[in-house]
């Protein structure tokens, strides 16, 4: 069992990753903002879907979804086509404008990691991505499940959840 004062410095670390993911947000085109490129994204992985599918992976209220949606679609970067098994609904899937897109978006990503972990190892990378990955299935589907402590956390004064850790640099 990791020590408590470990969990809760991974919880500063964790706090900061807003940082992070600001910093590769401007890394994007003007035109198309984090939400935007996030729906471009999983229609790439995961294939055509419904807006219902996308929502439920986005993690989001279909009312956002709807909105980065019609972002999309009006830039011609997906299309919105009727679904054969039920006419109200439509499936979404990216276009060849859309899967280019995603292509700009991708190597801007690439540029930005390279230039922020360029004094980084190969091993460093690779031990990054591992451990991010292993945290991601460690958490599961938090979408589909409510999460059930055994005690309710308790969370001390000098360590707010909401606080990040400056450092110079």
């Amino acid at each position: 069992m990791v020590d408590r004062g470990r969990y809760e410095e991974l919880a500063r670390q964790l706090s900061v990753i807003g940082a992070v993911k600001r910093g590769m947000a401007r890394a994007l085109p003007q035109d198309c903002p984090p939400g935007s490129a996030i729906v471009l994204t999983v229609l790439d992985r995961h294939g055509a879907m419904r807006m219902s599918r996308l929502a439920e992976l986005l993690a989001i209220d279909m009312s956002v979804t709807s909105r980065h949606v019609a972002h999309v679609a009006e830039r011609g970067w997906i299309e919105r086509s009727p679904d054969p098994a039920d006419k109200r609904s439509r499936i979404l899937r990216l276009t060849p404008a859309g899967e280019e897109r995603l292509e700009h978006m991708s190597e801007r990503y690439v540029e930005t990691l390279a230039h922020f972990l360029g004094d980084w190892s190969d091993d460093e990378v690779d031990q990054l991505c591992v451990l991010l990955a292993r945290l991601r299935d460690s958490f599961g589907d938090c979408r589909a499940q409510s999460v059930r402590l055994p005690h309710p956390p308790t969370v001390s004064p000098a360590t707010p959840l909401t606080s990040t850790t400056r450092t110079s640099g």
